[in-house]
């Protein structure tokens, strides 16, 4: 599918701003391009940007229903009753319960905690969760990133004698459980500055202000930011504001101290011999830490990261990194599936939107064909399986722009259950209501999507030259990190690029460019790669122009370290 180049271009007003912000901070104009692209218009602004400071985190009673949680929380512990830390089994969850125990366990002994069983209890709280906390004598659940529609299981759990605490960042109803305290910065009445946090952000929230307000400091809450830094990056929540403060310092803590247990998770994705980024934690720790809820059991990736015996940890991530091979096997092979189902059917071209249902998929990787599905068509994609009892449930996955959360909702009384965010959902029906659903989606998705959310494109934030690439440059440019949702790593486009004569096809399948470029500005060599575009390496050999987009990367080997070019799309 070719892609559309989108080149971000600066008002009048903000092109003033960035040539002040160029001499101000004594960069290149294409630096302070990048600075107000990102709202950062002065110096102040920008010394926040480049310095971020946990002294900069908003106070945690802002958030609505905080100064409840803490007073229940202290009384808990003041009365020695036991409390449970409840979580969901995906890496927001798994990280939000090892954070919230691994701290109160440090001054409290009489705590422990559950993960639901994702195919005998499914998503959230759940009956068994409670009737587990009635059975052990607990009188205080504190559940986090779930728990926010839960009305009727929280009434439950008050029938019971069973008070919760919810610490969520989903999306909320009109009506929140009756819970002692909800705490959700996405709350219409909460007035917390930021809304974006993951579920773990709001567990150290809560633990942030119950060491203020019983005189704990500060210090020892960092060691977890580690924890909160493999939420932030796997749940891909916006990386701004107060997430921005904490992804920062939840690296510096993976790269210089980790807990054992995310150690020995580093070590299997052979990570610790280098500097751990946002995108290494997407694409290498995060499906590790998944594996095991979609393969097993979560409660396991709780285990290994609360872990402080070297040994046990060091088995642990070898039991999860199998889970996480064979989870690969399992969701390439659904997704051929669901390709094939798609390609049978004759609507599907016709269609703005994909629902594809099979009761035998497995019910731990239809997140993950969601996402394939939604990549490959760039179409609204949802994903079902059978559960029990004649329910159909699964995921959802969206194409930038598109709003899924919203679509999913017109549809919700066809549904028994929904939640998720704009760009990822989770959703249970009927099975009688699937082909129902599959319509009404469709219409929706139809008459809201836009056509640029119906084709993949690329926003280039700054046409360079080869020139422009220097050490200060892109120095200064790796200060922008870390990067994600809301500070994507920059895209560049040069012109008119060409071969120096030693660009080649590498790979297994030949299938992939190892380039040496040069382009019109200059005779600056650049070096780069472009995975799976073998099909313009003739164009490259007749010695004709090529315009490219890219990313800059850092690229080391046998000891020395290079700037490269990531090649995101090549256009003749």
């Amino acid at each position: 599918m070719i892609s559309k180049w989108i080149f971000k271009a600066l008002t009048k007003e903000q092109t003033d701003i960035q040539k002040d912000l160029s001499k101000e901070l004594n960069i290149s104009p294409i630096l302070s391009k990048l600075l107000v692209q990102r709202d950062i218009h002065t110096f102040e602004d920008a010394r926040r940007f480049f310095r971020p400071d946990l002294a900069n985190l908003h106070d945690p009673f802002l958030m609505a229903d905080m100064d409840k949680a803490v007073g229940r929380l202290t009384e808990a512990i003041q009365d020695n009753e036991k409390i449970l830390i409840y979580g969901d089994y995906d890496v927001d969850g798994t990280t939000s319960v090892s954070l919230v125990y691994k701290f109160i366990k440090k001054f409290y002994s009489n705590v422990d905690f559950y993960i639901p069983d994702r195919y005998l209890e499914g998503y959230g709280i759940s009956t068994q969760g409670i009737d587990f906390a009635v059975d052990n004598g607990i009188k205080l659940i504190i559940a986090l990133d779930c728990g926010i529609k839960a009305i009727e299981k929280i009434t439950y759990a008050n029938e019971h004698h069973v008070d919760f605490i919810i610490c969520d960042h989903h999306t909320p109803d009109a009506e929140l459980p009756e819970a002692v305290a909800v705490l959700d910065p996405k709350r219409a009445d909460c007035n917390y500055p930021y809304k974006h946090l993951s579920g773990c952000g709001v567990g150290f929230k809560l633990l942030q202000a119950f060491a203020q307000r019983n005189n704990i400091p500060f210090s020892e809450l960092t060691p977890t930011l580690d924890l909160v830094a493999l939420s932030i990056a796997s749940d891909i929540v916006p990386i701004t504001g107060e997430n921005r403060i904490l992804a920062y310092y939840g690296l510096k803590q993976l790269n210089t101290n980790p807990s054992i247990g995310v150690k020995s998770i580093l070590d299997v994705c052979g990570l610790s011999e280098k500097e751990i980024t946002i995108s290494d934690i997407v694409f290498k720790v995060g499906p590790r830490i998944n594996a095991s809820g979609r393969m097993k059991l979560a409660s396991e990736a709780v285990e290994l990261m609360v872990s402080s015996d070297v040994n046990f940890a060091r088995q642990k991530s070898d039991t999860i990194n199998e889970y996480n091979n064979d989870r690969k096997d399992l969701d390439k092979n659904i997704t051929d599936e669901a390709i094939k189902l798609i390609a049978s059917d004759s609507d599907y071209i016709k269609r703005k939107s994909i629902v594809v249902y099979k009761p035998d998929w497995h019910k731990g990787v239809i997140g993950i064909v969601a996402s394939r599905l939604s990549e490959e068509f760039y179409k609204p994609s949802v994903v079902l399986t059978s559960s029990n009892n004649g329910i159909a449930s699964g995921s959802a996955r969206s194409v930038p722009g598109f709003d899924i959360y919203s679509a999913i909702d017109a549809c919700r009384d066809l549904l028994e259950n929904f939640g998720g965010h704009r760009y990822a959902a989770g959703l249970s029906m009927k099975e009688e209501n699937v082909a129902l659903f599959t319509e009404r989606f469709e219409q929706f998705v139809s008459e809201n999507i836009t056509e640029e959310q119906t084709s993949p494109q690329i926003n280039i934030d700054a046409l360079i030259d080869f020139k422009d690439i220097t050490p200060k440059f892109f120095n200064v440019l790796k200060q922008f990190g870390p990067f994600g949702p809301g500070n994507m790593k920059p895209v560049f486009a040069t012109k008119k690029v060409m071969d120096y004569g030693s660009s080649r096809l590498v790979g297994k399948e030949q299938e992939h460019l190892r380039l040496e470029l040069v382009d019109p500005s200059s005779e600056n060599v650049m070096n780069g790669i472009a995975f799976g575009m073998y099909e313009f390496n003739d164009h490259l050999k007749s010695m004709k122009p090529l315009d490219i987009c890219y990313t800059l990367e850092e690229n080391a080997f046998n000891g020395n370290t290079t700037i490269q070019l990531m090649i995101k799309d090549i256009k003749v």
